[in-house]
């Protein structure tokens, strides 16, 4: 391991790689970029709001609060408004204003998190278009909100960020040198083994969460690294120590774009490139110490004693509430521009001698930066790969960060299996021993009709978990971290061995206890159609997750469809008797088939009898007459009948109860894999929701 001269800690990979790059020289230094964005325009529709599917937390679209005013057609608004400007390596580049200037909306231009067809304007590096691939493979996005794993340490999210965004060719050595260099970069090395924590696990503090957070995304060593206010949240030491972060990743040659809304002195001092934003206008670029040379030239001279960031933005938030806005202030930026370029030609025209982009890249990832790239031979074309591992290593990684995290958070489990078992209790206590009768029967298939829709509405537990993890996922896929397949296939297999307990539990809990028949075939058949039914439901669920953003109405949404899939299931009306008009939701109905499996599973045996004798007259007016009465009318059956029927002839077998029922359309095994079927039918309607409702950005 080495170190540059800015003080980051760069891990050699050379060997790692295989692929004889030389070792990062202290003496070299940082490749040249020049990030240039020339004339961005952006404007919404005011009719225009948020989809089913916010895309996170930072893309703050269309609020009547944070929009600048109305654009000259007046059904638009405009956010951005002919921006122009440029950052370089080894400089930190701020972007600041009032709430709804349009701080955010420019930096996610800049980081290609607005469509193409949307933004007007040019984006390019060392002079050359930025988008795309490329773009996303050498840069990376850290969101205003912390987005982690609460239950993994500092050092383990690190980690795993490593495993994802490190290529497979990098030994765990190298990459367990690289986080340990990285450790020590962001400060964190007295809490690298404290969990992250949330509000019921006491973990690191604000501002080591927010440099965790960064840590992730840069875990790659980007050429490019946005940032949506780092410092919001924090106090003055934890957003001071924050900015000096990336005060070092800009030096060691990255090059970093912050937004912030209003930096203390000290703050500004270590801040290379400002850039004040109101209402979409660009109304002053330059250097923090240009500010008071501009605002006195400009009648408005900061007081010797008055932080100059906040002097400036309260001197814009006052020309704000004049009806042209701060137009001023913006048309008085526009020609000190050009008096300032025009003074200052010969030193912009060094700065800007910088090296074609592919060339540079290639020239980036031999010296050790870019370290995604490392291993497969893309430091000679100057690409980089869309991933860095292969989908199996991805679900691998995912799967275990995901037990690490569920692992050390075991009162979840023991709350869904204490549930499963107190229902089982109660469903076994009140249908217990069940007799071979016609009342039995009813009581069966009560029992089932009960059990398997608790199945699914168990499930609905699993809603929560998608939501939660949704903009952890949106971030870490923004920048390809890894595939949404890998994330789904993780989904479903991390989600499966608890299925499996749970299943296990309710069928030892109920099977024996209510009386149910068939010996240890028909209790494994149980567990299997238990399982499906879990197994079906949680797919259903995760769907849904994806589809309904907020927990709350998640809830009232798979309530209600449960209750209908429990309608149509033939509990409460059999299938011939349901109208035609309806009969395509019987068989839509994810209940239908586990309830219809398992009657199949009681009632197979043709020689089994539920009814003998007499006992074909309970629920009848004659079930109401003595016993001497039954059984005269008994004899004049069998006289009519011309058979000898007694009190012991079986009158209903367990055919015959599946024919009333109607459920001998499809058999038990049949019904089984259906179920199973659904399970995987909405994991794909899982895979394609986060494929095209996710796309991380603005229309």
């Amino acid at each position: 391991m080495t170190m540059a001269n800015s003080g980051q800690a760069v891990v050699d990979i050379d060997e790692a790689a295989g692929g004889g790059q030389a070792m990062r020289s202290p003496a070299l230094p940082p490749v040249p970029y020049v990030l240039n964005f020339t004339d961005l325009s952006y404007s919404v529709k005011k009719s225009g709001g948020l989809g089913c599917l916010p895309s996170r937390p930072s893309n703050r679209l269309a609020s009547s609060a944070d929009l600048p005013a109305a654009g000259p057609a007046g059904n638009t608004k405009t956010l951005l408004d002919g921006i122009s400007g440029e950052a370089r390596d080894g400089e930190l580049f701020a972007v600041m204003g009032a709430s709804g200037s349009g701080k955010s909306t420019l930096v996610d231009a800049l980081a290609g998190r607005i469509a193409r067809d949307s933004l007007r304007g040019g984006v390019t590096l060392n002079g050359e278009p930025l988008h795309g691939r490329r773009l996303r493979a050498i840069s990376a996005y850290v969101m205003q909100d912390d987005l982690l794993y609460p239950m993994l340490t500092v050092r383990e999210t690190l980690l795993f960020a490593a495993e994802f965004r490190l290529p497979r060719a990098l030994s765990r050595e190298r990459k367990l040198a690289r986080v340990d260099a990285l450790v020590d970069q962001l400060g964190l090395a007295r809490a690298a083994d404290t969990i992250i924590g949330d509000e019921a696990h006491r973990g690191v503090s604000g501002g080591e969460r927010r440099r965790v957070s960064i840590g992730t995304d840069i875990i790659h060593d980007p050429i490019l690294l946005f940032l949506d206010e780092p410092t919001s949240g924090l106090d003055s030491a934890s957003a001071f120590m924050v900015v000096q972060v990336l005060r070092r990743i800009a030096q060691s040659g990255s090059v970093v774009i912050m937004t912030i809304h209003q930096p203390s002195a000290r703050i500004l001092g270590i801040l290379d490139r400002l850039l004040l934003l109101s209402r979409g206008r660009t109304v002053y670029a330059g250097t923090p110490a240009g500010l008071k040379p501009f605002f006195s030239e400009f009648g408005a001279p900061i007081p010797d004693n008055e932080n100059p960031a906040e002097f400036a933005l309260d001197t814009i938030r006052e020309y704000e509430r004049q009806p042209d806005g701060a137009a001023a202030l913006a048309d008085f930026n526009a020609k000190w521009q050009n008096n300032s370029s025009s003074a200052s030609t010969g030193k912009e025209s060094k700065l800007m001698s910088t090296m074609p982009l592919e060339q540079a890249i290639a020239e980036s990832v031999s010296r050790g930066k870019l370290v995604a790239g490392s291993g497969s031979g893309s430091a000679v074309s100057g690409s980089v790969p869309t991933f860095a591992n292969p989908p199996w290593t991805e679900v691998w990684v995912l799967m275990k960060r995901s037990f690490t995290n569920t692992g050390r958070m075991l009162e979840l489990f023991a709350m869904r299996l204490g549930t499963i078992m107190v229902t089982g209790f109660i469903l076994a206590t009140i249908f217990w021993r069940l007799d071979d009768s016609p009342k039995g029967v009813q009581e069966r298939l009560g029992f089932f009709a009960m059990a398997m829709s608790t199945m699914f509405y168990v499930c609905a537990d699993a809603l929560p978990v998608f939501v939660q993890e949704r903009h952890i996922y949106l971030r870490e896929t923004a920048h390809n971290a890894y595939r949404r397949i890998s994330y789904v296939l993780a989904n479903a297999a991390v989600s499966f061995p608890p299925l499996v307990l749970l299943s296990l539990a309710f069928a030892v809990t109920t099977f024996w206890s209510v009386g149910l028949a068939g010996g240890g075939s028909s209790f494994l058949f149980f567990v299997l159609i238990i399982l499906a039914s879990f197994w079906a439901g949680s797919g259903f669920v995760t769907f849904l997750s994806a589809v309904v953003p907020h927990v709350m109405l998640g809830y009232t949404v798979v309530v209600a469809i449960l209750a209908y899939f429990l309608l149509f299931s033939g509990f409460f009306i059999n299938r011939d008797r349901i109208p035609d008009y309806w009969i395509w939701f019987h068989y839509l109905s994810l209940v239908k088939y586990p309830y219809q499996a398992v009657l199949q599973n009681e009632f197979r045996d043709a020689t089994r009898c539920f009814s003998r004798g007499i006992e074909m007259f309970d629920g009848t007016p004659v079930g109401r007459m003595s016993e001497a009465v039954k059984l005269k009318v008994l004899d004049a059956i069998s006289r009519t009948l011309g058979s000898n029927m007694t009190v012991n002839t079986c009158v209903t077998t367990g055919a015959d109860v599946l024919a009333q029922q109607a459920v001998t359309d499809i058999g038990k095994w049949k019904c089984l894999l259906i179920t199973v079927a659904w399970g995987f039918f909405f994991r794909a309607l899982f895979y394609v929701v986060l494929l095209v409702g996710s796309k991380n950005k603005r229309k």
